[in-house]
């Protein structure tokens, strides 16, 4: 493994750059006809998906007996060693609207852990990188999670739990003890780039409902490799399979995780 490492990276990093520009050229050039639903609330676009192989031919390139975990396209188990796990456009209701807040994610497991991350905003040129070990970067400089440790100086990112929406009623209880307990929250409809910012220390903590592995894996590598700590909502390390998630430095993330657990013990497990 050790002796591909720079080829994983280098990889990622070609894969996410050519999906980004071909994003961008496809901003404000998609029209009703290039969008699917794909459920209440979530939608794929034509882009979605020529990104997505895009990245998908850039990588089977070079690995081509790599495994995939895509949002738009091949599920596969993990059964191999390496298992790569892509989000081609997160913020794809952003993109639609021309809203400047989307990104690629893409991440790779090596025997169900993770161990490289990349978030790439094609509209900054952002492209944030992380090795397991190695520490978590910004165009190459290192990045290490904010040092506020007062919960009512902090900025607080989210999203609303628009695949669960069953869940509304208590996550709009959670929201309203958090809001009056932080100096403000902002909700910009990229996880990935919300755990990317995180991890920059751009923002403080980060809590949602009902993501997907391809919204968090890469961005999770992030938060830790810059000194953060990422859970799901009972404190525990399967946020990839649940899809909720609290994050943010050892004081913040402890203060975010009490008031989830108040509101919802006993609604989900974790």
């Amino acid at each position: 493994m050790n002796s591909d490492k720079s080829e994983f990276l280098g990889t990622a990093f070609r894969a996410a750059m050519l999906a980004g520009f071909h994003i961008l050229e496809n901003l404000g050039r998609i029209s009703k006809d290039d969008i699917d639903t794909k459920r209440a609330s979530d939608f794929v676009t034509r882009a979605d998906k020529e990104a997505e192989q895009i990245i998908l031919k850039t990588i089977k390139h070079k690995f081509p007996d790599h495994h995939f975990l895509a949002e738009e396209s091949i599920k596969e188990v993990d059964t191999g060693e390496y298992r790569w796990i892509i989000d081609p456009l997160d913020g794809t209701t952003n993109f639609i609207h021309e809203y400047p807040v989307f990104s690629v994610s893409i991440a790779l497991e090596y025997k169900s852990d993770v161990v490289l991350g990349v978030v790439y905003d094609p509209l900054r040129d952002e492209l944030f990188t992380a090795e397991k070990g190695k520490g978590a970067f910004l165009n190459g400089k290192p990045l290490r999670v904010s040092l506020i440790s007062d919960l009512s100086k902090s900025l607080v990112a989210t999203g609303f739990p628009f695949r669960k929406k069953e869940l509304i009623d208590p996550y709009l209880d959670l929201f309203k003890n958090i809001f009056h307990r932080v100096s403000d929250i902002r909700r910009a409809g990229s996880a990935a780039l919300d755990l990317a910012y995180l991890a920059s220390g751009r923002c403080d903590g980060f809590f949602e409902i009902g993501l997907s592995p391809w919204d968090i894996a890469a961005g999770s590598l992030l938060i830790t490799e810059a000194g953060g700590i990422i859970t799901d909502f009972g404190g525990g390390q399967d946020y990839l399979f649940t899809g909720n998630i609290v994050s943010g430095n050892r004081v913040l993330h402890g203060e975010i995780l009490k008031e989830v657990k108040g509101i919802f013990r006993g609604k989900i497990d974790k």
